[in-house]
Order: C-alpha cells, then sequence, then structure tokens
C-alpha cells in the first residue's frame, strides 16, 4: 500500500492550534506552504511534549562549539505568530510521531503518522487489500528560528487551558470543581 506523504520543506507556517473550549479543545498540529494546508488532531500531550522536545534539540545545538547553525536562544520577534489556525480540514488524527535534526539543511524534522486502529480481524482485509486506501504521513522540516517560535507558541497554546487545582493537581472546570485532598 502506498503511502502519501504530506511534505514541507520550507513552510510558510507552522503552528500549533486549538478549536473549542477549554476542557473540550481539539489540537491540531497546522503547516502551510502557498496553497498547501494540511492539519492534523493531536492530543495535548502531544504537543507539549513536540514543544519541549524541539526546545531540548535547540538548547543542545546552542552548546555545539561556535553554534554553526546560528539557533536562536529565544523567539525572534519577526516569527511570532499569534493568529489562529487557517481553515481546519482534519487530515488525520496523529499516532506515532518523530522528531529529528538535519544538520544538511539546518532545520528540525518532525515525522507524524495516523493512528493505526488494526485489530486481529483487520488484518486478514488488509492483506487481501487491493491497494485502493493509502497509508499517509506528515513531514515537516522547519528551520530554527521557525522551531523556536513554534515551541514557544505551542507552550502558550497548552497553558492556556483550565486552571490546575492546587489541592489535588487535576483541571478546575468552569462548572466547579470539588476534590479532596490526599490523605496524609
Amino acid at each position: 500500500m502506498p503511502t502519501s506523504v504530506h511534505e514541507f520543506a520550507w513552510p510558510d507556517r507552522v503552528v500549533v492550534g486549538t478549536i473549542g473550549l477549554p476542557g473540550s479543545r481539539t489540537f491540531y498540529l497546522q503547516v502551510r506552504a502557498g496553497k498547501q494546508i494540511v492539519s492534523i488532531a493531536l492530543e495535548k500531550q502531544q504537543s507539549a511534549q513536540l514543544a519541549e522536545k524541539i526546545d531540548e534539540i535547540l538548547d543542545q545545538l546552542i552548546t555545539v562549539q561556535g553554534n554553526p547553525f546560528s539557533v536562536p536562544t529565544s523567539t525572534p520577534i519577526e516569527l511570532v505568530d499569534n493568529d489562529p489556525l487557517e481553515t481546519v480540514d482534519e487530515q488525520f488524527r496523529a499516532g506515532a510521531m518523530s522528531l529529528g535534526w538535519d544538520p544538511t539543511t539546518a532545520q528540525v524534522v518532525v515525522e507524524a503518522y495516523p493512528i493505526a486502529d488494526v485489530d486481529a480481524d483487520d488484518n486478514e482485509e488488509l492483506l487481501v487489500d487491493d491497494g485502493a486506501s493509502e497509508a499517509e504521513m506528515l513531514l515537516v522540516r522547519m528551520p530554527v528560528g521557525t522551531a523556536r517560535a513554534f515551541a514557544k507558541r505551542t507552550r502558550e497554546i497548552v497553558g492556556a487551558g483550565r486552571p490546575t487545582c492546587p489541592l489535588c493537581g487535576y483541571p478546575i472546570d468552569a462548572e466547579g470543581h470539588s476534590c479532596t485532598l490526599p490523605e496524609a
């Protein structure tokens, strides 16, 4: 079965954004190059982890003697993107994701694959598949400045959710919250 690759080598825009109210938001990774836009759904934790790991990669690269990749220590002001998501047409919901570094282009590389909902009965159907369905993946390459801006915005989006209860650590809903103190 061929894999349809949504590849963005030098995207015009790459952001995480949400649709919905805190407590019922859907997170999206959206990438645009020219008129091509791809949006994939993510879990909040995937978004947070992606931002954290991108910052870790960039922070490690800064420590390389002479910082040959000109990695910024903070978000370049000209790359700040606080605009909402563009029209969202969900391509797929991300399952496995990988993150890497391409030193030949000085870009952070993100790969996302759809959640595989395969159970034992479906395996037989996959073996006799006529090839009509395609596997998909998203491949995004971000320059270091764009990656730093992406990570900053993503952390802000993730942090803009429901406040956390100082007693139990669970999110506080708009309707209210009741918790019990952990036993000592």
